[in-house]
């Protein structure tokens, strides 16, 4: 028994403006994952300070990058997705 692919796929005409906000998105996450790492070797007292619900820092940052990396994700998936609809209609 063959199975045949589901969906028909071709040429995707958005790749290239996909990888290119890819890039914009990691250069983003990075400066603001460098501005963790600068604060833990310049000012590591700072991660100590405490915030929010008496969580320092550390904890507080360190819970936003995964937040964000989250959020991130699902922005690239909604514009990736309108990009490759705008692009690839036949």
């Amino acid at each position: 028994m063959i199975h045949e692919p589901v969906v028909e796929t071709g040429i995707d005409k958005a790749a290239a403006a996909k990888a290119k906000f890819g890039v914009i998105m990691f250069v983003i996450y990075t400066l603001v994952y460098s501005g963790f790492v600068l604060i833990g070797l310049t000012k590591p007292e700072w991660m100590g300070l405490e915030f929010v619900g008496g969580q320092n820092l550390a904890i507080i940052y360190g819970f936003g990058l995964i937040v964000l990396a989250i959020v991130m994700g699902f922005i690239y998936n909604y514009f990736c997705t309108k990009m490759e609809d705008r692009m690839n209609k036949h």
